[in-house]
């Protein structure tokens, strides 16, 4: 891991309340995984503002660059979109542990909801590359908050799209979207990130059917080192409750020891 100046390439807005940063990796796109996270100085002029992390989004290691899809929704994330390309940003990373890809996977099953996208977006490029066939599900307020599936499409996942706005992202809707794609394929291993509900949901359904699962956990950090323990959670091994960092245990986890709050 680096704690270094990094140069924007580009940051642009892509929807009404997501942006898109690519930023010159040179030196660090080849150690990046994904799941794998970076904790950015956003550019407050508050400078007691703690930094975010962002998770990687793409991790383009020919053109030594890494890309981040980010939804604007506090100070700190308003405070980034105000950085123009040529300018350089503060960022520490790669940080904690990612995504688990089998030597032997055939198909992977992919369960996101809105910004968890951007996490899950890097490991179905990886896996394009390691020739993993992925099935998508993509769940969103409205398609304008899809952003990935173009991209996940050029990759050549099956993508399935559920939206608030079409009435199609309840939970039984998506069981019976995992039920079909399960029924189809012979699923290797399922990841997913960005909803508790939909979460829950997976770790049901590969827990029946014995399919190796992982989940990126998305929590508010202060330190992003394990000092703080400002992003805690409760994991289940060997029989007890264990409290685990997000930053430094994770942020990815078997999904099966993940204790889910309602």
């Amino acid at each position: 891991m680096k704690d270094q100046e990094v140069k924007i390439l580009s940051n642009i807005q892509v929807s009404e309340r997501y942006w898109h940063m690519v930023v010159d990796a040179s030196g660090l796109a080849s150690d990046v995984e994904p799941g794998q996270f970076f904790y950015i100085d956003c550019g407050q002029e508050n400078e007691s503002f703690l930094r975010r992390p962002f998770s990687v989004y793409r991790i383009n290691q020919d053109d030594q660059t890494l890309e981040f899809l980010y939804l604007t929704k506090g100070l700190g994330t308003q405070a980034l979109t105000k950085l123009k390309q040529g300018e350089t940003v503060r960022s520490f990373g790669p940080l904690g542990q990612g995504f688990s890809l089998q030597e032997d996977a055939q198909k992977i099953l992919l369960l996101a909801r809105g910004v968890g996208i951007a996490t899950l977006a890097a490991l179905a490029q990886e896996a394009s590359k390691k020739g993993v066939q992925c099935a998508a599900i993509l769940s969103a307020r409205s398609h304008n908050d899809l952003l990935a599936a173009e991209m996940l499409q050029g990759f050549g996942a099956e993508v399935h799209k559920v939206t608030e706005e079409d009435g199609t992202s309840d939970v039984e809707n998506v069981r019976d979207i995992i039920e079909d794609i399960t029924a189809r394929h012979n699923i290797d291993a399922a990841y997913t990130c960005g909803s508790r509900r939909l979460s829950r949901l997976l770790q049901d359904i590969t827990s029946k059917k014995d399919i190796p699962a992982e989940i990126a956990l998305e929590e508010h950090m202060g330190c992003a080192m394990g000092v703080c323990y400002a992003c805690v959670c409760d994991v289940v091994e060997d029989d007890e409750i264990r409290t685990v960092r997000v930053c430094l245990e994770g942020p990815v986890f078997p999904l099966q020891k993940v204790m889910m709050q309602p």
